[in-house]
């Protein structure tokens, strides 16, 4: 169980909180979503195993990258998010899809769920920015039953997002104290080290998604720059220093250059993680 805050802990988490959820709120992640990472949800779900009458909790659940596809092979699935205006659109595009399941806002560092209460909790490219690695980790076990699954998929540190964070880093604000950067979910070791020996059976196998909608580097840069609110968020901390906000615009495209395998447009590989465990 997580640590109980102080008071003043508590309000500072707030509004940290508060900030991560005007984040996501910015810009089109729901659209991103769909352009660039719709196979990972999937892909997760697979991993996981669930299906027919499991009960299912998606950590970060976004817009419905894994909850939908989780409904679809006919888990009873709770979808939760810091962010309702991506819940909403989670809703829009689970009508759409046939997909019957809850939705409900929630803190991964502070789930409104008892111990042991889902068979499998998954987190596709969500629980990953939850500041407090620990405090999110101990959550998924706790809230997961012994004999469960947690599965994981994370953008890897050395992958194409990992290196976007990277790049991003030297300008953006600083992190509260005790924040961590959300690439170190792609790091097996990391991950192993957060569930300890309360899991089975890890497994940790890495794959790649391709990003080959954007014509040009500058493409990439205005596509984040508008749709991706981690990178929003830098961009507006730089409003008043032209000078720096012209320079994190070169390093991006810069950084799509390096990492362009295409042949006249640009296409570009991201690497992830994908860690599933079996609660002891």
């Amino acid at each position: 169980m997580t640590d109980v805050m102080s008071p003043t802990e508590a309000e500072t988490d707030r509004a940290l909180k508060a900030r991560h959820r005007t984040m996501w709120a910015l810009g089109d992640y729901p659209t991103l979503a769909v352009d660039l990472i719709s196979p990972l949800g999937p892909a997760l779900v697979a991993a996981s195993g669930v299906g027919p009458g499991d009960r299912v909790l998606d950590v970060g659940a976004g817009s419905g990258n894994a909850a939908i596809p989780a409904a679809l092979a006919g888990a009873r699935v709770t979808a939760t998010d810091l962010t309702p205006e991506l819940l909403d659109a989670g809703r829009a595009a689970a009508r759409a899809a046939g997909a019957e399941l809850e939705w409900e806002v929630a803190d991964a560092e502070a789930l409104p769920y008892p111990d042991g209460h889902f068979d499998a909790v998954l987190s596709c490219v969500g629980v990953m920015f939850a500041p407090h690695h620990q405090r999110a980790a101990d959550e998924l076990v706790r809230v997961v039953r012994p004999g469960g699954t947690v599965a994981l998929l994370a953008w890897t540190p050395t992958g194409f997002i990992g290196q976007m964070f990277a790049t991003m880093k030297p300008y953006a604000p600083a992190p509260p104290p005790g924040a961590q950067p959300p690439p170190l979910w792609g790091d097996e070791a990391h991950v192993r080290t957060l569930l300890g020996e309360r899991v089975t059976e890890v497994t940790a196998t890495r794959g790649t998604v391709t990003f080959d909608r954007f014509g040009t580097p500058e493409d990439f840069r205005e596509y984040f720059a508008t749709h991706y609110g981690p990178t929003i968020v830098v961009r507006r901390s730089l409003a008043d220093d032209p000078d720096r906000l012209a320079a994190l615009d070169r390093d991006l495209v810069e950084l799509a250059r390096r990492n362009d395998r295409g042949d006249g447009s640009l296409v570009l590989d991201s690497e992830y993680l994908v860690v599933t465990a079996r609660r002891a």
